[in-house]
């Protein structure tokens, strides 16, 4: 009984000990981001989400997070939201991806990303899988990842922790730091 205990113990804590760690690998900053195109939603309102288009609009943050409707992709969800004005300041567009299907984004975009910004599906794990953001434990998810991408298709930061508490904050001065030195 007590040698289960210890390794039920033991394996908590390396369950617990990957943490940021989760995912495979990020993408190194200064890669070309992978182009992807998928089928979204903002405010329950589907359309197709081109990642070229969005980036001749300016900086792209492509958040990924495990499941619509977690407690901690709501937190996270309820952030961007909050916060959405400040990135738009910025000529940024936001858009969150998960695995989950787009009938049920359809309803997260509404109530939990509050109308604010687009969510895409991808169910088959296909962008998931391009951005390195495959949950290490239950591969067919995603783990919690953002990545700043630039105008010219460059990775240009990259956050990796299960905690959705920093994404809001990290992505965003990674966004003006970017502007601060590519300012016309």
């Amino acid at each position: 009984m007590m040698k289960r205990l210890t390794i039920a113990l033991m394996l908590g804590g390396a369950i617990a000990g990957l943490g940021a760690n989760a995912a495979l690998a990020a993408l190194p900053d200064g890669s070309a981001a992978p182009e992807f195109s998928t089928k979204a939603t903002l405010g329950g309102n589907e359309f197709q989400f081109v990642l070229a288009d969005a980036l001749k609009r300016g900086p792209v943050v492509l958040y990924f997070y495990p499941a619509a409707f977690t407690k901690g992709c709501t937190i996270e969800a309820h952030e961007f939201a909050a916060a959405i004005d400040d990135f738009k300041a910025l000529h940024a567009t936001v858009i969150g991806v998960s695995h989950d299907g787009i009938e049920k984004l359809d309803k997260f975009s509404v109530s939990e990303c509050q109308s604010k910004f687009p969510v895409a599906a991808d169910p088959d794990g296909v962008v998931i899988k391009a951005y390195d953001a495959k949950m290490l434990m239950m591969p067919g998810m995603s783990t919690r990842i953002s990545y700043v991408i630039s105008p010219d298709d460059k990775v240009v930061y990259s956050y990796d922790s299960l905690d959705p508490s920093k994404h809001v904050e990290k992505t965003l001065d990674a966004i003006k730091s970017w502007e601060s030195t590519h300012k016309s």
